[in-house]
């Protein structure tokens, strides 16, 4: 078996100022074989990643690269294409307006003594060879996403790679162009060619992968063949926790805000441009829901949906029982509607304005940018929920990028309980923030489904969602699983929804 290893990688440890961010991680890559790289949101598989292709240097621990007698340094992604690493990621690298041919072979070579037509017969060669239905004169931009990533593979695979990091490479696809994605996968794998497939679809990680390592908090878990780990074990390994060690937490009884029966918003076949697969939901007055499931399982995506910040392919919705059209995120809150967003310092927090524009913002949008708040106006808002949230601040007129992570989410929180909203979303909202303000904004969440408030809460810790909801949607690979309420609430239940298996013992 040493003589199918293509990579090795040893003890690689890599730290940034305050985190520690791989420490003694391993990873084995054989020839001829699809192997996932698995992990949470912040397990340390990008960093990884980037150490590999020479984007960050290792602090210590060793490369070895088959073909190569010494250990490797990689010094950049230039060094890592000449040792025969490859990586094709996401968002497409290449360049929409030059033709297929011309992304083939741009940068190798001397640009100005190009042989066009044996590029354009190379390119029609390669293409033919792996079933790649486009041409060598047409323009990148005509064709589709799936294959615009088919030709950055290609290009990859032609230029001798044996290493091919194929980094979320799926996540905007739809069924039809996965299928022909991985056939490319599966044909590569034929020739002998080693591939690290990173994804959050579950389906996809069974469906074409031979081997999953998994990483967790910057370390390594394990090595596993996919046919001798089920699902839910994945998942386990995953999160970090045992699904026989759940006792404690399913003893504790979380104090629950009590719903009525009547409907605040409720979606029937609703999808987005995200491509989440068309969903119905509603909450009623007074309830607590989440979101929950891997990340990349749609969780965020929906949410947009229903806030409308993603544009919406089809389905209605209704307010208070009644058919509204919500295109943009102002419908959303001109009908009540408030949405504390995943990531705060992209989409949450104005970095250069003071605590009190942040606070503000939503209702003067609400009001018109024609018709601004006098100073003492927004001052008294501003005050009133600095103090109600305990925001530590020298004052309000402090910028809000001078505030702890802790005390800007207090101040988005702020700017939506501003709105007087009758359904509030939160995305994430106690993520990266201090144990002290979770269990403050855990409280304010109960506090607001007391006072008729609607809360989609959503987490990645499952014993937050477990003691702040009294119902769960379950989503993987973007679309709704399961749902689950009561007794059914528990951290097994949710893992072997996820997993697409049922419960055994609960």
């Amino acid at each position: 078996m040493q003589n199918d290893i293509v990579l090795s990688m040893r003890n690689i440890c890599k730290t940034f100022p305050g985190v520690r961010a791989l420490q003694n991680v391993e990873f084995t890559l054989r020839k001829g074989e699809v192997h996932a790289l698995m992990g949470e949101n912040g397990a340390g598989k990008s960093t990884l990643v980037k150490v590999l292709t020479g984007v960050f240097p290792k602090d210590s621990g060793q490369i070895h690269i088959a073909g190569i007698n010494k250990d490797v340094t990689v010094k950049s992604p230039q060094d890592a294409q000449n040792l025969g690493i490859s990586t094709v990621y996401q968002e497409i690298t290449l360049c929409p307006n030059l033709t297929v041919a011309e992304n083939m072979f741009i940068g190798r070579g001397n640009y100005k003594f190009v042989n066009w037509r044996s590029m354009e017969k190379r390119t029609t060669e390669i293409l033919t060879k792996l079933d790649i239905p486009a041409r060598a004169a047409q323009q990148l931009s005509a064709c589709s996403l799936a294959v615009q990533q088919m030709v950055a593979i290609a290009r990859a695979v032609d230029m001798d790679c044996k290493v091919l990091i194929l980094d979320e490479p799926t996540s905007s696809l739809d069924e039809h162009e996965v299928e022909k994605l991985f056939s490319l996968m599966r044909e590569l794998k034929s020739r002998g060619v080693g591939i690290i497939f990173i994804t959050h679809f579950l389906e996809q990680v069974y469906e074409i992968c031979d081997r999953i390592t998994v990483l967790r908090n910057g370390e390594f878990v394990g090595e596993y063949e996919t046919k001798d780990l089920p699902r839910v074990q994945l998942i386990s390994k995953m999160m970090g926790k045992e699904l026989d060690d759940i006792s404690a937490l399913q003893n504790r009884k979380a104090v629950k805000a009590k719903s009525d029966n009547t409907p605040v918003y409720e979606a029937i076949g609703l999808s987005s441009a995200e491509n989440t697969k068309a969903f119905d939901f509603k909450i009623n007055k007074g309830e607590v829901n989440g979101f929950t499931g891997l990340l990349g399982s749609g969780r965020s995506e929906s949410v947009r949906a229903i806030f409308g910040a993603d544009k919406i392919t089809s389905g209605r919705v209704m307010v208070n029982g009644k058919n509204v059209k919500i295109k943009n995120p102002k419908d959303a809150m001109m009908h009540g509607i408030g949405y504390l967003p995943e990531d705060r310092k992209r989409d949450g927090i104005v970095e250069d304005l003071s605590v009190r524009e942040n606070i503000i913002l939503a209702l003067q949008v609400m009001k018109g940018f024609f018709k601004p708040f006098s100073k003492a106006e927004a001052e008294a808002f501003a005050d009133k929920y600095i103090k109600l949230l305990g925001i530590k601040t020298a004052s309000s007129d402090t910028p809000i990028k001078q505030l702890s992570g802790g005390n800007q989410q207090k101040a988005i929180l702020a700017r939506w309980l501003l709105t007087n909203p009758k359904y509030l979303i939160l995305d994430e909202p106690t993520r990266g923030i201090d144990i002290g303000t979770k269990v403050d904004i855990q409280k304010l969440v109960l506090k607001l489904a007391e006072d008729g408030v609607s809360v989609t809460f959503i987490s990645s810790e499952i014993e937050e969602m477990l003691r702040t909801c009294s119902r769960l949607i379950v989503m993987r690979d973007r679309k709704i699983v399961g749902e689950l309420k009561g007794e059914d609430m528990t951290q097994a239940k949710i893992m072997h929804t996820i997993a697409g298996e049922a419960a055994q013992n609960g």
